[in-house]
């Protein structure tokens, strides 16, 4: 019987994603035929495998949703944290967020029981576009949207060039290739602004539209066809 490394089992099964199924065998939290895993463990299909002593079965179903995240919740699968996204949710079936919106921000986030999909959306060499809707507390200048559009030295490295087009004073709207931790909020504190609201209102080919804050709706066929046709894109 064919043998898959344990990450890419658990990515396939739904459970999560290959990045979160090395967090979890570092945590020594996953078993496998009652021993614990290891990184890089090989398994076959009909292996026994548990998650905090919870066996995992593989979901059938392939689900993507969007949802439109409010101010206040945080995306972790961590039952540990009140504001979790998925208690939130509260999804009749297993899902994981991709990637993240911080606690902070609100707007455009998927869930999906896709390991891969998961994987291939977050690979940051991909370049997948997300945009956002930012306010900050005084007026814009033209130095500081050159400034933001051609890089911002944050986080030992420069962020890449953007779009960015300013709405109104105090708000403009940015489009970003990568995803580094609170991304926008850096950028802008490096130029002596600071962020008021933040909203996320389109990942690649997929929008936030009139999706109201705290709901969510399933990904349109047409829409998940597209999205995988940008995703081989750049693969």
């Amino acid at each position: 019987m064919e043998e898959i490394r344990i990450n890419k089992y658990l990515s396939d099964a739904g459970v999560c994603s290959r990045r979160e199924a090395d967090r979890l065998l570092e945590a020594g939290r996953i078993r496998v035929n009652g021993q614990t895993a290891v990184m890089g463990m090989k398994v076959t299909q009909d292996a026994k495998i548990e998650i905090d002593h919870k066996s995992i079965t593989k979901e059938e179903e392939q689900i993507l949703i969007a949802f439109h995240k409010p101010k206040g919740v945080v995306c972790t699968t961590s039952k540990k944290d009140k504001d979790n996204i998925i208690d939130y949710i509260n999804y009749e079936k297993r899902i994981y967020p991709i990637g993240r919106l911080d606690k902070d921000s609100e707007g455009l986030i998927l869930l999906t029981n896709q390991g891969e999909l998961v994987d291939k959306i977050l690979r940051g060499s991909n370049y997948h576009e997300k945009e956002y809707i930012v306010e900050v507390n005084k007026k814009i200048t033209k130095t500081f949207l050159q400034g933001m559009k051609e890089g911002v030295p944050i986080l030992e490295t420069v962020t890449r060039p953007c779009v960015i087009k300013p709405m109104d004073d105090y708000t403009f709207r940015i489009i970003l290739t990568q995803g580094l931790n609170r991304q926008i909020r850096r950028m802008c504190e490096y130029f002596g602004y600071r962020v008021e609201k933040l909203k996320r209102v389109r990942i690649m080919n997929i929008t936030l539209g009139n999706l109201k804050s705290g709901t969510y709706r399933n990904v349109a066929k047409e829409e998940i066809v597209e999205l995988k046709k940008l995703i081989d894109l750049k693969n």
